[in-house]
């Protein structure tokens, strides 16, 4: 088949490496147009861009995905089959072009956790399992009927970082099998409706900065996950001597607190804990608002609280 792949972030560079790899014929990529960034403003390309200019694939970037000459261009291409990995929203024209339609791989086990945000979600709401999904994209978001999954046991202790790097190898895998079996037509489409077992529906809308405030007021337990599930990006923070304070990772500590949440005890050396409703947080990666991330020691060898 002749494939046409569209993603942007290094989640989606492993999914195409993995159909190269699969001997999939990539006729094009599509990713974000090239953004200036940083001070200097220096031109940035997308993690997909760069490693199609490496492997010699062509690229595309469109400003807007309606534009006539982009699909104009797209449909010149004579896909076959679409392939979409952490892109955006597509119109219906574009997603429902080629003949064997278009396949979304999303990091979560659909029909939970549907949106921007579903790796960050899991983790913050404490789930005790995550995974992968292949589907067809269809008119609403993340509602296509699901073709295959695979799910990954957690421990409770990993972070988005770390669940985001998992799933992603996860997700390449699965979606050079299920290429593979819309290719031979030996597949099955599950509509996502008889998916739900009476659970409830939950959601990964994208995250805002002032999701990331810590409420010490929370269970411990609650203020250990949002923490996790928010490193390392965009990471969750609170306020220490009137600055802001990013924490990457802590330690739950359930030791019941004899002072008020938010209050923090510390030796200056080697531990600096905050009072949550139930227990403690010891912080142990941070960075403090104009100064660079480090662990906890180094941190207090150069303040004292």
């Amino acid at each position: 088949m002749r494939i046409v792949f569209m993603g942007t972030p290094q989640f989606a560079v492993a999914s195409l490496d993995a159909l190269i790899k699969a001997g999939s014929d990539i006729v094009s990529v599509v990713t974000a147009p090239d953004k200036p960034a940083g001070r200097g403003q220096k031109v940035n390309e997308s993690a997909v861009k760069q490693y199609a200019v490496a492997n010699g694939l062509k690229v595309l970037q469109p400003e807007k995905l309606k534009n006539p000459e982009f699909l104009a261009e797209l449909e010149a291409l004579n896909a076959d089959l679409q392939v979409v990995v952490a892109f955006r929203m597509l119109p219906e024209q574009v997603w429902n072009m080629p003949p064997r339609g278009t396949i979304n791989l999303h990091a979560s086990l659909l029909p939970q956790y549907r949106g921007a945000a579903p790796i960050n979600w899991v983790l913050i709401n404490g789930e005790k399992e995550s995974g992968v999904t292949t589907f067809f994209l269809k008119h609403e978001i993340d509602t296509g009927d699901v073709l295959f999954t695979e799910k990954v046991t957690l421990k409770g202790h990993e972070s988005a970082g770390e669940l985001h790097d998992w799933l992603m190898n996860k997700g390449a895998g699965l979606l050079v099998k299920t290429v593979k079996a819309v290719e031979s037509g030996r597949y099955h489409e599950h509509p996502q409706t008889q998916l739900l077992t009476g659970e409830e529906l939950r959601h990964a809308p994208k995250i805002f900065k002032e999701d990331c405030l810590i409420d010490w007021t929370q269970p411990a337990q609650h203020i250990y996950n949002k923490i996790r599930g928010l490193s390392p990006v965009p990471t969750a923070y609170t306020e220490l001597n009137g600055k802001v304070l990013k924490v990457y990772a802590s330690v739950l500590l359930p030791d019941e607190p004899a002072i008020q949440p938010g209050g923090f005890l510390t030796d200056n050396k080697t531990y600096l804990k905050f009072a949550a409703k139930d227990g403690f947080i010891s912080v142990t990666d941070i960075q403090l608002e104009g100064k660079k991330r480090m662990g906890i020691e180094d941190f207090l060898r150069g303040m004292k609280l």
